[in-house]
């Protein structure tokens, strides 16, 4: 069975860090792109970050996606957090290549949530 959990969401304060995880199982992460989305209340689901098959990392901004094909895991680095942060964190994959869109992803975590207050 297909599965994505992500983990390491939690409270932490404005200027602070978190790095998310996103363990799979059932399939090998090798030959998909990743992405990471979040939600906030009342917000749509928007694209954090990405990773493409092949790729080690990816920087954008204040984000860091990374992945350990070895543990069949990729991350999340947050710096710099601040309230607007504050979402529910999905990791989802699809084949290769990295979509801007959500509904091009096939499979979805859970989500994990972040909360950025002081």
């Amino acid at each position: 069975q297909l599965q994505l959990v992500e983990s390491g969401g939690g409270l932490v304060q404005p200027g602070g860090s978190l790095r998310l995880s996103c363990a799979a199982s059932g399939f090998t992460l090798d030959y998909y792109a990743i992405g990471w989305f979040r939600q906030a209340p009342g917000k749509e689901r928007e694209g954090v970050s990405c990773i493409n098959s092949g790729d080690a990392d990816s920087v954008k901004g204040r984000f860091t996606i990374s992945r350990d094909n070895a543990k069949n895991t990729v991350y999340l680095q947050m710096v710099n957090l601040t309230p607007e942060d504050t979402a529910v964190y999905y990791c989802a994959v699809r084949r290769l290549y990295c979509s801007v869109y959500a509904s091009n992803y096939n499979y979805w975590g859970q989500g994990t949530q972040v909360t950025v207050s002081s």
